[in-house]
């Protein structure tokens, strides 16, 4: 129980600890660090697409007999791709880059809609830890407990950037240091909740194990490619965005191969 508490919430406090840099930070550094802070999020959650998620849904198709290997891996991932695609239209939304929110037509002011489109992106996120935990628990794909808090791990040290990306933005549209703190730390807080029902929900989708590894990085890689990555190209410093996605993809490498193999 003290392990799965660990790998429900690290996620989470990475999100706080992000929220909590608009309590320190001035406005003008804050812009400055977007690019390369998006950047990073956007590697890091590459990197944990592939190495916790894809690789493990095509070793673990790879046992039957009945399905090619490749095959549920492509259809969760097209599934995941699909099931943000239709959140995305159905939900009133503001992205950091944009005076122009997506979705249904809504009152909603453009902080409520700047929040609602980071905890867009953090439910494939909690979905992602959630399937690995569970597999860890059941013994789906040859996971393990290291395995699990590689990742949960990894999704909190690329919230802590993503939580910083909500707040200090908050901040400059004019709200206080301590309401945008406040709202940036609760946009993390659906990460546990997807976490915590895919794992009460595994027993029910073991037959369909890969596939859900394949849609949790599905679901990821649309918010990189849709959001996070054109985002972090917006304006002047691309480089450094580049360079963040490089140092975010080898740092979560690293901890997945070093913690789960």
């Amino acid at each position: 129980m003290e392990y799965l508490i660990i790998i429900l919430t690290l996620p989470f406090l990475g999100t706080a600890f992000g929220a909590s840099s608009v309590l320190f930070v001035g406005d003008k550094a804050a812009f400055k660090l977007q690019n390369t802070l998006l950047g990073f999020a956007s590697g890091v959650m590459v990197a944990a697409s592939v190495w916790s998620l894809l690789i493990p849904a095509i070793d673990e198709a790879a046992k039957s007999a009945t399905v090619a290997a490749w095959l549920p891996a492509a259809i969760g991932f097209m599934a995941g791709i699909g099931f943000m695609l239709m959140l995305d239209a159905a939900t009133p939304h503001l992205h950091l880059d944009s005076n122009t929110p997506e979705g249904p037509r809504s009152s909603l002011g453009r902080s409520t809609m700047l929040i609602l489109a980071v905890t867009l992106h953090n439910i494939p996120e909690g979905m992602a830890v959630g399937v690995v935990a569970a597999g860890a628990l059941t013994g789906q794909a040859d996971m393990s407990a290291a395995g699990a808090l590689a990742l949960a791990m990894g999704m909190a040290i690329q919230n802590i950037p993503e939580g910083a990306i909500i707040s200090l933005p908050l901040r400059t549209s004019g709200n206080s240091r301590k309401k945008s703190f406040l709202y940036g730390t609760l946009s993390g807080a659906v990460e546990p909740l997807a976490a915590g029902i895919t794992i009460l929900l595994i027993e029910q989708l073991l037959a369909v194990f890969p596939y859900l590894l394949a849609f949790a990085a599905g679901a990821m890689i649309y918010v990189v490619v849709e959001e996070l990555i054109p985002e972090a190209h917006n304006g002047k410093h691309s480089n450094m965005s580049t360079i963040g996605f490089a140092i975010g993809f080898v740092a979560m490498m690293i901890l997945d191969v070093a913690l789960g193999s």
